[in-house]
């Protein structure tokens, strides 16, 4: 029998990109719309999403840095593969995405709680509510970080790559949470809240 030949019309392939794209400007806008509706300011979802962009960018970078490391004695060391951005990746991003939400939102709630109502947000407050959920934040990291990397180490080569992007997402979205998204409140505030 004659090889079968399976082509794809690159349309296809440019429709898939835009319907995409438009998934990902829907996921963003109703994560904005979410957070804005649950504390009533739109600089929480902007906040939030900009950790998120922040997270899988870094997760992607790592994952193709991976390919220029994994024929190298350090690469080997770390057990690190040319790993590709296949479903599982996606699998993998989606999950970064999810627990950096869920991390943040959780500063963001005890940052709501602190302000109280009609409260201003000021650097204090938003220094006293990372403070007050830091334990909490970075033993849920640590303790999701050891078991992700057991299975990085342990798990086999099919879910090597899974579990290497999980590694860097759950770091990147800690220090994300904390670094980026709750600083990123007080932009746009007006001038007597910063002071104060």
């Amino acid at each position: 029998s004659l090889p079968r030949v399976t082509q794809i019309d690159p349309s296809v392939g440019k429709q898939a990109k835009v319907r995409a794209l438009i998934a990902i400007v829907l996921g963003w806008t109703s994560i904005i719309a979410y957070l804005w509706v649950r504390f009533g300011r739109a600089r929480y979802g902007l906040a939030g999403v900009t950790a998120l962009v922040h997270d899988v960018s870094i997760a992607v970078g790592a994952v193709v840095g991976a390919t220029y490391l994994a024929n190298t004695g350090f690469g080997k060391a770390l057990l690190i593969g040319d790993f590709k951005i296949n479903l599982e990746m996606i699998a993998a991003f989606l999950t970064i995405i999810g627990y950096s939400i869920n991390d943040t939102i959780v500063i963001f709630d005890r940052i709501r709680e602190n302000r109280g109502k009609g409260g201003n947000l000021t650097p204090k407050l938003l220094n006293d509510s990372i403070n007050q959920t830091l334990s909490r934040t970075i033993l849920t990291s640590l303790t999701t970080f050891l078991v992700v990397f057991v299975m990085y180490v342990w798990g086999g080569p099919g879910l090597r790559g899974l579990n290497y992007a999980l590694m860097i997402g759950i770091v990147v979205g800690t220090y994300s949470t904390i670094a980026i998204a709750t600083p990123l409140l007080l932009w746009g505030s007006k001038d007597k809240e910063i002071k104060s």
